[in-house]
């Protein structure tokens, strides 16, 4: 079964995002991307940003072919570019792990991607291409392309996040605990029976949607 990860990572983290480099409130957002021969060619759009000083910073990168202004509008222009891609290491981990862009988001400090891999496995791989890679990753969120509203936060419910984030938050797995189970059902408002229990299946759910466990 697939499954989609949004994370963040630096826009210095990978050559496409140092290449796509804009300034102040400007952000970049992918169309799409299209493949050429063993080329992928990204087409997005630039958001406020002075459109010929872009093109000037982007082929200024000795990996650009070509930058191509696509189309106009008042606020926003879309343009193509043709880069050698083989040194982009974020590019790499996910070819080599079958990962398919949907979304991406850049801005000058950093980018928001939202990336389909075919398997848990397929994504814990990437994820360890990246980490040997020294790609620094910030999940946001996985979860399950069928049913995107059960599992937002890693196949968690909201009162399991909420339950869960807090009992971190407050050192209850901590030693010695930050808090009691009391305590927190008394942030909560529920019984420690019902804290104690919301925090099993909350543990359940994380291991279920993060690690590759099967039926075996």
């Amino acid at each position: 079964m697939s499954v989609i990860v949004e994370f963040r990572v630096s826009s210095d983290d990978f050559e496409l995002g140092q290449i796509l480099a804009v300034e102040g409130n400007s952000t970049v957002e992918l169309e799409r991307l299209v493949p050429l021969g063993e080329a992928t060619v990204p087409l997005f759009w630039v958001h406020n940003s002075s459109r010929d000083s872009f093109v000037e910073g982007v082929q200024r990168h000795s990996s650009v072919d070509e930058a191509h202004v696509v189309d106009v509008f008042d606020d926003r222009t879309l343009f193509t570019l043709k880069w050698d891609a083989k040194q982009d290491r974020l590019i790499a981990a996910l070819r080599a792990n079958d990962g398919q862009v949907s979304s991406a988001i850049g801005t000058s400090a950093s980018w928001k991607l939202e990336v389909r891999f075919p398997s848990h496995e397929a994504l814990s791989a990437f994820s360890t291409t990246a980490a040997d890679e020294e790609i620094n990753l910030e999940v946001i969120r996985v979860y399950n392309p069928e049913e995107p509203d059960v599992q937002p936060w890693y196949g968690l419910t909201e009162p399991q996040f909420e339950a869960l984030t807090l009992a971190i938050q407050r050192g209850y797995y901590d030693i010695p605990r930050g808090c009691t189970t009391q305590e927190l059902a008394d942030d909560l408002g529920i019984s420690g029976q019902a804290v104690t229990e919301r925090l099993r299946r909350a543990i359940v759910a994380l291991a279920t949607y993060t690690l590759p466990i099967d039926d075996e």
